[in-house]
């Protein structure tokens, strides 16, 4: 049980220091708007949390905490529930999903699932831009097809980001297991235990 609790610890720390880095480049937006953790701490804590309460509510509430912090330093006033969070917050729960299905994890299997998540982000976080209050795009068909165009760049970044941070903690999760054998707990132990 000590191993789960110093697995379960080190695997919350590693989400909570990838959505810290949200955090560098506040109050600017940039060409590489979207360059975030969130895609891989997703992937992660579904990968690799054998709890799927823990595999959904640790990314979730990181994500929200993250997400409260880069909004005040945007808009300068506490905003827990953004117009279009429902789809994001939607598409972020498949996120994590995705990563339950990692089962080996490996450059192929980390790949795989980094594009699924991107598609999964773009297509439903995408119906939160066209009926939100205020929306650049009708609510039409159309709109959110003129909405999915526009995202392509943010998308891209996603993807880049997704593949970078998760080569990251994958990988050096991966590597910190060959180094502490408490760290070396897998789903299928649990399962045959």
């Amino acid at each position: 049980m000590e191993k789960i609790n110093i697995r379960n610890s080190i695997l919350a720390l590693i989400i909570i220091a990838a959505a810290a880095t949200r955090f560098l480049n506040l109050g600017s937006f940039s060409s590489w708007s979207n360059f975030t953790p969130i895609g891989a701490m997703a992937m992660f804590g579904g990968a690799y949390f054998s709890d799927k309460l823990k595999a959904y509510a640790v990314p979730l509430i990181t994500l929200l905490v993250s997400d409260v912090v880069v909004n005040y330093s945007y808009f300068h006033k506490l905003v827990l529930f953004y117009d279009g969070a429902f789809w994001v917050y939607l598409s972020f729960i498949l996120m994590v999903f995705v990563g339950t299905y990692i089962k080996k994890v490996s450059l192929i299997s980390v790949l795989a699932a980094s594009v699924v998540t991107v598609l999964i982000h773009w297509l439903v976080s995408d119906i939160g831009a066209v009926l939100m209050t205020g929306s650049l795009y009708p609510k039409t068909f159309a709109g959110y097809l003129q909405a999915l165009v526009a995202a392509v760049p943010f998308e891209r970044n996603l993807l880049v980001s997704n593949l970078v941070y998760g080569l990251l903690m994958f990988g050096g999760f991966e590597y910190a297991k060959t180094k502490f054998p408490a760290l070396n707990f897998s789903k299928t132990t649990l399962q045959h235990s």
